[in-house]
């Protein structure tokens, strides 16, 4: 019996050995991407999808290509999803490019002639197109020819050929970047909105169950109250607090568990993150509340300040935190109590922005 106990102890303290490769593949399989897979599966930004669903149906029923189309707004709004999932509901090919990647027109031309009947070509930030690039597509998009130019000097001859009529999508976060010329050419555009906290829980929901994560709804509603209205955001945070479960928990995520997680990740209720809080207590604390340059602010952060208002201020100015002056940037009253601090009171009948030259 003694003997029995020892080796009882002995095979306990031993470390557990790692699982066989088999059993590591099977559990990274059931991890599978939550981007849908069709249009009818997303959630979200319904008035353009029923927009889209109707060019799609007329489409499909006359049995001609889909009409170009644009698609502008921020970040991780779905725009590249909508790109993935059109060509499916349609049941063509898809191709998938880079703007920044199309650096002259002869990057562009394996994509144009391997190009199937009615199929789609997907150009990710379009607006990084060079000029010369965007003058070659012209023609493509409107006629389905483009023009090669074989040889040089007095031997260079053009050659027209004649392309399979097929469909481009482009998504874009900067809108006013592309010319004219080449929006015009888009017979349909589509400006994606910010998602509704309603609409982030149900998406938390839905990919918790896809993600085999036991989750709470108040957890959920939790989750996408810090998610900043952005699908993309929210999957992040949803991973980030599975992760936190299972190692720390259970595995099931409840509103305690998801709010350790979100503070150990510095979240706050606002889905402000360590570098948004840093902006705001410099603005406060060096700067008195505004206003203040963005040069000034990013030296202080020591930041670039492509930084600041490329990633950081857009939320903020969203949020009402802070306000861009002729001055520069400022602290609201908002900004102040989210701080915790008590907003200063502004002189009768002007604001910071009208005080006298000399004083």
């Amino acid at each position: 019996m003694p003997r029995e106990r020892i080796l009882s102890s002995e095979d306990q303290s031993k470390p557990t050995p790692p699982p066989p490769p088999s059993t590591v593949l099977e559990s990274r399989e059931e991890d599978p991407a939550l981007r849908p897979k069709h249009m009818k599966e997303m959630i979200g930004q319904r008035a353009v999808y029923e927009r889209i669903r109707v060019a799609v149906d007329a489409a499909m029923m006359r049995g001609e290509p889909l009409g170009h189309i644009l698609l502008d707004g921020p970040p991780g709004l779905g725009k590249t999803t909508f790109a993935t999932c059109i060509p499916r509901d349609l049941g063509v090919e898809l191709q998938i490019a880079s703007g920044a990647a199309l650096a002259a027109p002869k990057d562009l031309l394996p994509y144009l002639t391997n190009a199937q009947e009615g199929s789609v070509l997907f150009i990710d930030e379009i607006h990084r197109l060079p000029k010369a690039v965007e003058e070659f597509m012209y023609p493509a998009m409107e006629d389905f020819r483009i023009d090669i130019t074989l040889g040089e000097g007095v031997n260079a001859r053009t050659v027209n050929m004649n392309l399979r009529p097929f469909t481009m999508i482009g998504a874009t976060t900067r809108t006013g970047l592309l010319s004219a010329p080449l929006r015009d050419r888009f017979q349909i555009r589509e400006h994606l909105e910010f998602y509704s906290e309603e609409e982030l829980t149900t998406i938390v929901l839905r990919n918790a169950v896809i993600l085999k994560c036991p989750i709470e709804e108040a957890a959920a509603r939790k989750i996408a109250g810090c998610s900043r209205g952005t699908p993309r955001v929210v999957n992040n945070r949803l991973r980030w607090v599975r992760d936190y479960a299972t190692s720390r928990a259970d595995g099931e995520v409840t509103l305690e568990v998801a709010d350790r997680a979100l503070a150990m990740s510095r979240v706050d209720s606002l889905g402000l993150d360590q570098q948004d809080r840093n902006y705001l207590e410099t603005i406060l604390r060096v700067f008195n509340g505004g206003p203040a340059g963005v040069e000034a602010i990013a030296h202080t952060l020591n930041a670039a300040p492509d930084t600041l208002t490329d990633e950081v201020e857009p939320f903020l100015l969203r949020e009402g935190l802070v306000v861009r002056t002729s001055r520069g940037r400022k602290l609201t009253n908002r900004g102040y109590e989210h701080l915790g601090q008590t907003p200063p009171e502004e002189p009768v009948g002007r604001s910071n922005d009208e005080l006298p030259l000399f004083e």
